[in-house]
């Protein structure tokens, strides 16, 4: 029997034992840095010779480890090892699936620190925000080990009765899937897409994002030290354009499932729907494609909450989560109280490499990600007004440093007030009421997540009903969302409206099959 599912506890690094097995562990990690990693396909490794690197962006001039690019032959084989697997794979009870994954999470909750390093030096998490995310990936082991479970049993899909005849329904898994998950939640969302698919009886070619290919690969390594059935998971590192539209394409690629931006998004989408030459599916794609998230202050809210879930929101993780607040709609009789709080407290973060637990913000991700952020701000130097930040921040270190921006006085139909910035830019929107807030919250073409401080009820009912977004919390960050607490997912161009974490996960991985024997 197993336990009840209960959601990771995160360390408290006040505690100096825990800050000092957190030091080891860096310390640790560090030693490991500038090794070659190869793909691997059907459990075997492979090298390919072109080699991607992963590079540090607090430290740009530091290479964390190089890792052999796939090309399309061996794209190909990885979806030959995938079926190959996926015959016996598939017809395994939930079950014993289910004890893979519930070993997985023992190995990572053993491991749970060093998972937390290799985040720190790849993408820039700070020491919480790292903890946050392995936690969630131990989560969505538990979890969805358990939706497994529940699934594999007996259903209520049966028709109603009829003489002479056993009528049955089951859920039965789909086949081969392609897994490609973004660099910003790069294990818990890695994990979470891998295991609901492979849980519910599918084999995985996993392709992570070019930016955050080691943890991917430590993730693999961990599952084969379970004794995951060689070619049940497959890693391939290696770009879109090289292997990820081909894979996409393939005719023997049953599902997709993407997180990432809207364009990709959209382009997965349009490939999948195109049927190849042998292909004898309607291809399933699952994607979540990112937001612009408002949080909503009204006049009767309690400010000092509200400015801490705004800054909380806006610059945890440099604004790099798709579930981020990058712009904060306040009625005008609590503007300028409201934005006095933000400003105040965003000014008080600091910024720097996240090896060192003081630093609240690291780097951005990457060169791209830097310059494209760095050219919103410019964009927002002329749409709106500068109140805080508005810079590269080199004092920070050889890295991709931005100080956390605030812009003022900005129409809601600007670019900075529209467009997924995905980084530490907040825009500040003045509302005549609390109609008008909701008409702006509601005024771009995502629908991820939003939230509303208010002391007001009415307010919160209609907020139920009229924010249209997937995730709405009130009086509280709309950021953090927990497994099995809040199902996540958006709506509009925000994603499939699938719910990770949440109870109908795996359906998305499963089609249900009637039987009907005459007696």
């Amino acid at each position: 029997m197993f336990h009840p599912f209960k959601n990771q506890p995160l360390i408290d690094f006040t505690d100096p034992k825990h800050a000092a097995s957190m030091e080891a562990a860096l310390t640790a990690v560090e030693k490991q840095f500038c090794q070659k990693y190869p793909l691997i396909i059907g459990g075997e490794r492979f090298e390919s010779g072109d080699l991607l690197p992963s590079i540090n962006p607090s430290q740009q001039d530091q290479v964390l480890g190089s890792f052999h690019r796939a090309n399309q032959p061996l794209a190909e084989k990885a979806i030959d090892a995938a079926w190959e697997s996926f015959h016996g794979w598939s017809r395994l009870p939930a079950r014993r699936r289910a004890n893979y994954l519930f070993a997985a999470a023992a190995e990572m909750r053993r491991r749970k620190m060093e998972f937390m390093s290799w985040m720190v030096f790849e993408v820039g998490k700070s020491w919480f925000e790292a903890d946050a995310d392995v936690s969630e990936a131990i989560d969505f082991l538990e979890f969805y080990a358990r939706e497994a479970i529940r699934y594999g049993q007996p259903q209520p899909l049966t028709p109603s009765p009829v003489p002479d005849e056993h009528n049955d329904a089951f859920y039965i898994p789909l086949g081969v899937g392609v897994v490609v998950p973004p660099w910003n939640f790069p294990l818990a969302i890695t994990v979470g897409m891998a295991s609901a698919a492979i849980v519910a009886g599918n084999c995985v070619v996993l392709k992570p994002s070019s930016e955050s290919p080691l943890i991917a690969y430590k993730f693999a390594e961990l599952m084969e030290s379970v004794s995951l059935p060689p070619g049940v998971l497959n890693f391939l590192a290696g770009s879109g354009g090289q292997i990820g539209d081909f894979l996409v394409s393939h005719p023997r690629t049953r599902f997709i499932s993407f997180t990432g931006s809207k364009a990709v998004g959209l382009r997965i989408n349009e490939l999948a729907a195109k049927p190849s030459p042998g292909q004898k599916w309607i291809k399933r794609v699952v994607a979540e494609m990112g937001g612009k998230d408002t949080i909503v202050v009204d006049a009767t809210a309690d400010l000092d909450s509200a400015a801490e879930g705004v800054v909380s929101s806006s610059f945890g993780f440099q604004g790099q989560k798709c579930s981020a607040c990058s712009r904060v709609v306040i009625e005008d009789k609590v503007y300028d109280k409201t934005m006095e709080k933000i400003i105040g407290r965003t000014q008080r973060i600091t910024v720097g490499p996240t090896r060192n637990q003081k630093n609240y913000m690291g780097p951005v991700v990457s060169k791209s990600a830097y310059e494209s952020i760095l050219s919103y701000i410019e964009i927002g130097k002329k749409e709106g007004k500068l109140l805080s930040g508005g810079s590269k921040d080199d004092n920070a270190g050889n890295g991709f440093f931005i100080q956390p921006t605030i812009f003022g006085k900005v129409d809601p139909k600007a670019r900075i007030s529209c467009e997924e910035i995905f980084g530490p830019v907040l825009a500040a929107v003045r509302a005549k009421d609390f109609t008008h807030a909701l008409e702006i919250a509601n005024n771009t073409e995502y629908g991820l997540t939003g939230s509303l401080y208010s002391r007001d009820r009415s307010h919160i009912e209609l907020a139920r009903t009229e924010f249209h977004v997937g995730n709405l919390y009130i009086n509280r960050k709309c950021t953090g969302a927990l497994v099995d607490v809040h199902p996540f997912g958006g709506f509009n161009m925000s994603g499939t409206d699938s719910k990770a974490g949440g109870r109908d996960y795996l359906l998305l991985f499963l089609q249900s099959k009637a039987v009907a024997e005459k007696l």
